[in-house]
């Protein structure tokens, strides 16, 4: 992940989500509150998956560079 790399880490993005989503379930925000959280769920949700398809990217290319070796 290179010039693609978050600003924040996947556990930092991951945590936040985590608490935009119980605030969403426990209600009591006013409609705009609830939309900006929403929104910056959807940012979050959208680092986190940069970040597991980097990470899933950096498996494939190591797993291939293993596997071209020499026994």
């Amino acid at each position: 992940m290179s010039g693609d790399r978050p600003e924040i880490s996947y556990e930092q993005a991951r945590e936040e989500l985590v608490e935009v989503v119980r605030k969403l379930e426990a209600g009591g925000t006013s409609l705009e509150e609830s939309l900006a959280l929403w929104e910056r769920g959807e940012e979050l949700a959208a680092t986190c998956q940069r970040w597991l398809d980097g990470a899933r990217e950096r498996l494939a290319k190591a797993q291939a560079a293993h596997e071209e070796k020499p026994n």
